[in-house]
């Protein structure tokens, strides 16, 4: 027969119960707080504003992890350069923690400091990467950062171990940019990485994106290009506006199933005169 319990082992059982709930609901909120912290860590070292030129049309939007503790160091930014061209960036941290989001930060920072010295976008990747390295972190970073001159549509770009980019124009082409890249930030000092040249004319649209918009569980990387190219295809012959473009692409990224952040950069021109289309 089972022993029957005594009421004082029974209140003894209880209170352990009662003990280690409250240091599982103590761990739950400090898990909690990390997270927002991370994510308000995010969100404030974003670009609140983007530059604005004649014929230039800039879109972005953002998704950060949606489940559980994960929180990554997605970023994107554009800014004004000293010669009147535009950077534009867009990156993601390895790692999926506050110190991700941290170190995030310093990576935009760095490609903005450093490019108050140079535009050009291999020698700024090489100086930033070289930069990270002297910080001494363990964490790396993919990145492809631009270089655009809105009057002559002219952009020049390079890659560090980043998702190649989407291109579709007016009329009816689209596709992913086949360049050439180097390793990810923070990896290996004295990298150098190739530059690619570029013409975006009227109508055509350079997609950016982050691999939690293109790659997960459901979707593998190509098959998540493709989604893009297609919508990208879509949205130029219709002429629609990067905004609406940028919207369909993260609602996109909802079918590859990722748990990881999503960002997207969509960049337009118009107002240029000769046949839509991008020239290398």
């Amino acid at each position: 027969m089972p022993r029957k319990r005594s009421p004082d082992e029974g209140d003894e059982l209880l209170a352990r119960l009662s003990s280690l709930t409250a240091q599982a609901r103590q761990r739950a909120e400090l898990q909690r707080s990390q997270v927002e912290l991370a994510l308000a860590l995010q969100r404030g070292m974003l670009p609140r504003d983007l530059p604005a030129a004649p014929g230039l049309h800039l879109a972005v939007r953002y998704t950060p992890a949606n489940l559980g503790l994960n929180v990554g160091g997605d970023w994107y930014d554009a800014f004004p350069l000293p010669d009147g061209r535009v950077g534009l960036s867009i990156g993601d941290v390895q790692g999926h923690n506050i110190e991700a989001a941290a170190f995030m930060g310093q990576v935009r920072a760095g490609l903005r400091a450093l490019a108050s010295v140079t535009g050009h976008p291999g020698e700024l990747l090489a100086r930033t990467n070289d930069l990270l390295l002297s910080l001494g972190s363990d964490l790396f970073a993919t990145c492809t950062f631009m270089r655009l001159d809105p009057a002559t549509g002219v952009l020049e770009s390079a890659r560090a171990g980043h998702i190649p980019f989407v291109w579709a124009t007016a009329d009816g082409k689209s596709g992913v940019v086949d360049d050439e890249g180097g390793p990810p930030l923070g990896i290996q000092k004295g990298t150098e990485y190739p530059v690619t040249r570029h013409r975006l004319t009227t109508g055509g649209v350079f997609v950016l994106v982050t691999d939690g918009v293109v790659e997960g569980p459901s979707l593998t990387i190509e098959d998540g290009l493709d989604q893009v190219v297609r919508l990208a295809g879509i949205a130029a012959v219709a002429g629609l506006e990067a905004r609406a473009l940028a919207a369909a692409v993260i609602k996109g990224a909802e079918s590859v199933g990722h748990e990881d952040d999503a960002a997207v950069l969509v960049v337009g021109l118009d107002g240029l005169h000769g046949r839509p289309g991008i020239q290398p």
